[in-house]
């Protein structure tokens, strides 16, 4: 391929190379597609035992249920869409299709109809690999940040190249690329679906990795929604400000008081004060803002009691 149509497929993805219209389909139907002659750019039946998988593959994660969905749908009706692949040496490499792959050998098919490509590089592999699957939308967040940064680091690409290859804005590939730098169980969190994209979202702005992660186990224990955690996390800036202030004004409020404040306004969603007296007594003064809040706050302390 040239540069400049390398170029416009990768920013595309396999769409720019896999032909369109019910022909495909009929004929992959139909059982007439050929063996492989060699030729680049056709759709021959090969044997699944000669497809090595892909190693870019950005995909973590597959839906054993949709897969099992999947292999009784091929046993019925056969192979609809062709894979993707390119020749490699003894054989084929996967390029798009390893869902369709698999449900195959579940099947126990011993061959698959597979479009042939010619990918050049391992570089441009992994960048057409990555595009393809962030466009079908397959990936789950932790995946398609992933494969931002794989984008950035291993085809040497800026976050205006990655936002360009895969049409989205330069904003949403740096909001994704924060989840990195989320805690491990954060992100395997969000990867597993137990919390949503926009708690993962809130939870970055918060101050240390450990209000990151005590709020984490505060959603998934509470079912908490993203707005609530939303409200949460700016109570805790604001009273974090708040604190930080009257700290540097007054010398008698250590940290572990501060500590304790922090944990009571993420465990009670609003402004906590703690005032020591000495002699280890002190009050504890908790905001609300409405009586719907103060019903919040009573069933919070009766739940916990």
């Amino acid at each position: 391929m040239t540069n400049q149509l390398k170029k416009n497929v990768l920013g595309r993805g396999l769409n720019a190379l896999i032909p369109k219209g019910p022909k495909l389909e009929v004929n992959v139907r139909e059982g007439s597609v050929r063996r492989d002659t060699g030729e680049i750019g056709i759709i021959a039946s090969i044997d699944i035992t000669r497809i090595k998988p892909n190693p870019f593959q950005p995909r973590l994660d597959f839906d054993e249920t949709a897969l099992e969905e999947l292999t009784r749908s091929i046993k019925e009706k056969g192979i609809i869409q062709p894979i993707t692949v390119r020749r490699v040496e003894d054989g084929y490499q996967l390029i798009s299709g390893e869902r369709r792959l698999r449900a195959a050998q579940g099947a126990k098919l011993r061959q698959i109809p597979a479009y042939i490509i010619d990918i050049s590089s391992d570089e441009e592999m992994l960048e057409l690999a990555l595009i393809e699957n962030i466009q079908r939308e397959t990936l789950n967040a932790i995946e398609v940040a992933q494969a931002y940064q794989r984008l950035i680091t291993e085809c040497h690409l800026t976050q205006d190249d990655v936002a360009q290859r895969v049409g989205k804005e330069r904003s949403t590939v740096t909001n994704f690329l924060r989840l990195l730098k989320l805690p491990g169980k954060i992100q395997d969190g969000l990867r597993r679906e137990k919390i949503q994209m926009g708690h993962a979202r809130a939870l970055i702005a918060m101050p240390s990795e450990k209000h990151q992660l005590r709020m984490y186990e505060k959603i998934i224990d509470g079912g908490l929604s993203v707005r609530k955690v939303e409200e949460l996390v700016r109570a805790l800036a604001q009273g974090t400000k708040k604190s930080g202030k009257s700290g540097r004004q007054a010398t008698g409020v250590t940290s572990d008081v501060h500590d304790v404040e922090e944990r009571l306004r993420i465990a009670l969603g609003t402004r906590v004060k703690v005032h020591p007296r000495g002699g280890g007594k002190g009050e504890i003064v908790v905001e609300y803002y409405s009586l719907d809040d103060l019903d919040r706050l009573l069933d919070i302390f009766e739940s916990g009691r």
